[in-house]
């Protein structure tokens, strides 16, 4: 990956953040989240497998640090609203046959990226990663220990995503055990209600349990998962969430609009459009939020992203060095990342490459002994000088020419001349500012970083009609 200069190593205060609705509504358009760019929408079927062999080939000559992502399907509940990559089993014995295959596909990457790298950074998304048993876990990461240079020092990042109802008493001394130290718990609403209607009962005494034994064993960063805009949710009923979740005191918020979609996702035909609030009350709700948590301490990092001003997202956001990659914002922008399981997506300097969506079809590959790529892009330059611009204001709101020219060799102004000028009505709208030094992401123009971001975006430039979600 491109690395942080010296230029940008002093501490900025960040500006406070301006909610105008009119704003808003002007530029809530649909657009990318970034968690990559090219967006996965530009990922084309030709890429092959020879193809990402070569990508690792080339991260593993340039050597440095990786993270390990593992995707891992299995939920014994469905939720209604989900639109991830799951399987729905009560079969607990299912998980190993699974783990046994993401060893397979493992030790094949390890070779090809360098079993001697040291992992800074280990995630464990899903699905639920908790539904695996304690020794189905035990079993996994051993493996991975063996195949690749795991971390126990001060500065690894092992996060892995918890649902409280798959939590028992062994669960977080078992993860604590394997050197996981930060966690997620998904928790969307605390009201019975709208947890009826999306089919997740989790009452709050079950996730503030997990909570203080989590804090007990010695997780750091604890992050809590809110979702805004579910059936039966107002904005009376969701403030009063949000003041159970302030009292749990999180380290870390997400907190996620729903996109009701279901047309593409099945499970959300459950869900009956008339119980969902308008959109003038997601938009209500999102402003009452936002003016809470800055109340209560929490600094905005981004989009959907809080966390406490002692945080290490908020300390690297501060001093420019946040990133941000598929599992959203990280410290880690010096890590190619390796990803391993059904529909897993992974990461070089100058490449992207995804895993088949579908189970059997994965399965087949790695029984096969082959990886399972089945579509990817290889970056241009251009790509990722964009890529480098949409990073900088995407997680700093800042973006420095200096270092810019510095990284690139190039002239900002010149190379994007036409990007300036249709920041224009951005900067007319005081969305963003430019001193001739730093383009500035101004207090207005925080909630609609995904539209600025836009303005760099090339594919969007030429016209691409893929639907993306709206960006408030």
């Amino acid at each position: 990956m491109a690395s942080d200069t010296a230029a940008n190593a002093h501490t900025v205060e960040l500006p406070e953040f301006i909610w105008d609705e009119n704003l808003i509504r002007r530029y809530d358009l649909s657009g990318p989240r970034y968690t990559s760019y090219p967006t996965a929408v530009e990922f084309n079927r030709d890429y092959s497998v020879e193809d990402m062999v070569k990508a690792a080939g080339r991260s593993k000559a340039a050597g440095g640090p990786i993270s390990l992502y593992t995707h891992l399907p299995f939920c014994a509940h469905l939720c209604y609203y989900c639109a991830c990559n799951k399987v729905i089993t009560k079969k607990r014995d299912k998980a190993m046959p699974y783990v046994e295959r993401l060893l397979k596909e493992a030790a094949i990457q390890a070779k090809l990226f360098g079993a001697d790298r040291p992992v800074k950074q280990l995630h464990w998304g899903g699905g639920t990663p908790t539904f695996l048993p304690k020794d189905v876990m035990q079993h996994l990461m051993a493996g991975y220990g063996e195949l690749f240079n795991l971390q126990s020092g001060d500065d690894h990042d092992y996060s892995v995503e918890i649902d409280p109802r798959e939590v028992d008493q062994d669960t977080l001394p078992t993860l604590w055990d394997l050197g996981f130290n930060r966690i997620s718990l998904g928790v969307q609403d605390v009201n019975p209600e709208v947890q009826k209607a999306v089919n997740r009962i989790q009452p709050q005494d079950m996730t503030q349990g997990v909570l203080d034994e989590a804090r007990r064993i010695g997780f750091q960063s604890i992050n809590l998962d809110l979702i805004y805009g579910l059936p039966y949710q107002t904005p009376e009923s969701f403030a009063e969430t949000l003041e159970e979740v302030i009292r749990m005191s999180p380290d870390r918020l997400s907190v996620f609009s729903y996109a009701h979609l279901p047309d593409r996702f099945y499970p959300q035909t459950r869900i009956q459009a008339e119980t969902l609030p308008s959109p003038q009350q997601k938009l209500t709700i999102l402003h009452n939020t936002i003016n809470r948590l800055l109340e209560a301490g929490y600094e905005y990092i981004g989009m959907d992203h809080f966390a406490k001003p002692d945080d290490s997202l908020a300390v690297a956001q501060r001093e420019g060095r946040l990133h941000r990659n598929f599992q959203g914002y990280t410290t880690h922008s010096d890590c190619d990342l390796v990803s391993l399981g059904v529909s897993a997506i992974g990461q070089t300097d100058d490449a992207y490459f995804q895993n088949n969506h579908d189970l059997e079809a994965w399965e087949k590959s790695i029984d096969a002994g082959q990886l399972a790529i089945i579509r990817g892009v290889n970056l241009t330059r251009d790509d990722r000088i964009r890529r480098w611009v949409i990073g900088q204001l995407i997680c700093q709101f800042r973006l420095d020419r200096q270092q810019f020219a510095d990284q690139w060799g190039e002239n900002f102004d010149r190379y994007f001349a036409d990007e300036l000028q249709r920041l224009k009505p951005m900067m007319e709208d005081e969305l963003i500012g430019d001193d001739g030094r730093l383009l500035q992401v101004q207090p207005a123009g925080r909630l609609l970083i995904r539209a600025i971001c836009q303005i760099f975006d090339l594919y969007r430039k030429e016209g691409a009609s893929q639907r993306f979600s709206r960006i408030i």
